[in-house]
């Protein structure tokens, strides 16, 4: 095997594995805010959704049968939709807690998540 053939078989080689190790990557949408996706919601209803805020206070329901609460738009709480989640708990979850929730928009006030990320504390406080 000469050197050109070498290349390309190492060229192929390197392509292979990046289609390969992006294959599950889901480049469809950014998260977006609670407002953003309330402004239209029709647009978003029936759809997989990626959005961020925080768990409103006095919101937060944990049973057996699973996670619900009110996301808040972390920028007007005028904002608000309803998070029916049934994953495992993830850790930190409380009210007033900074996270992100991917989901199918079932109606124009609720989201049933099926991935809850919290968003990392502040080591600082004011």
């Amino acid at each position: 095997m000469d050197k050109k053939h070498k290349t390309m078989l190492a060229i192929a080689f390197i392509a292979v594995v990046g289609i390969a190790g992006l294959w599950n990557v889901d480049f469809s949408q950014g998260y977006l805010l609670v407002s953003e996706l309330l402004e239209d919601p029709d647009k978003y209803v029936g759809h997989n959704v990626n959005t961020m805020g925080t768990v409103k206070n006095g919101t937060l329901d944990v049973s057996t049968s699973g996670i619900s609460f009110m996301l808040e738009d972390p920028e007007d709480e005028a904002y608000e939709v309803e998070v029916v989640y049934t994953g495992v708990l993830p850790a930190n979850l409380a009210e007033g807690a900074g996270l992100t929730v991917s989901g199918r928009m079932v109606s124009e006030s609720r989201i049933e998540a099926n991935k809850i990320v919290m968003g990392c504390p502040s080591k600082y406080s004011e």
